[in-house]
């Protein structure tokens, strides 16, 4: 994984809701794949938002192909 990547990720971990963390512990197999949809939901929704804004610097710096 590259380092931003791996540092986006992170970020999304840290600003988890509570019931998301608590959610990914319980023996409910039901409520863990909830937790585990919505912090995948979350994941790609900060990737997608990350390569837009990567996208848009390149733009502006001139480094597009």
């Amino acid at each position: 994984m590259s380092g931003g990547i791996n540092e986006l990720v992170l970020r999304v971990l840290e600003r988890a809701p509570q019931w998301v963390r608590q959610d990914l512990l319980t023996s409910d197999p039901i409520v863990r794949a909830r937790a585990k949809e919505t912090l995948a939901a979350m994941i790609s929704s900060a990737l997608a938002s990350g390569e837009a804004s990567d996208a848009d610097a390149s733009k502006v710096s001139g480094d597009q192909p």
